[in-house]
């Protein structure tokens, strides 16, 4: 079952994002959230904080979500908690533009 994180606070959120706006967005793309999904928009949120969005690297975005989750598999992991693309899904979920590259709609492969 979907549920929020109550444990752990967002600091790093855009002004705009909910929880309750991220599982509604979850509901409807099929997927359950889970601590680990969780974790991994913290994770897309605070790189975002530290970066200039409009430049982002989705190659540095997809190293640091790598690094930040190795032990529990890195991108692979990722991949089976977001089917639809660790950064493409999760930056929307995280209430975050996606970085240019995130979507590659000449094969619809995402990333």
């Amino acid at each position: 079952m979907a549920v929020l994180d109550q444990e752990i606070a967002f600091p790093y959120a855009p002004e705009h994002w909910s929880q309750e706006e991220a599982l509604e967005i979850a509901r409807n793309e099929g997927l359950e959230m889970s601590s680990d999904h969780w974790e991994e928009l913290r994770a897309l949120q605070e790189y975002y904080s530290r970066k200039d969005s409009p430049h982002i690297s989705v190659r540095e975005l997809r190293d640091a979500l790598d690094e930040h989750f190795h032990d529990k598999g890195g991108m692979k992991y990722l991949y089976a908690l977001f089917p639809a693309g660790p950064i493409a899904q999760g930056c929307r979920l995280a209430g975050l533009e996606m970085p240019a590259g995130a979507v590659d709609k000449g094969f619809g492969s995402v990333v």
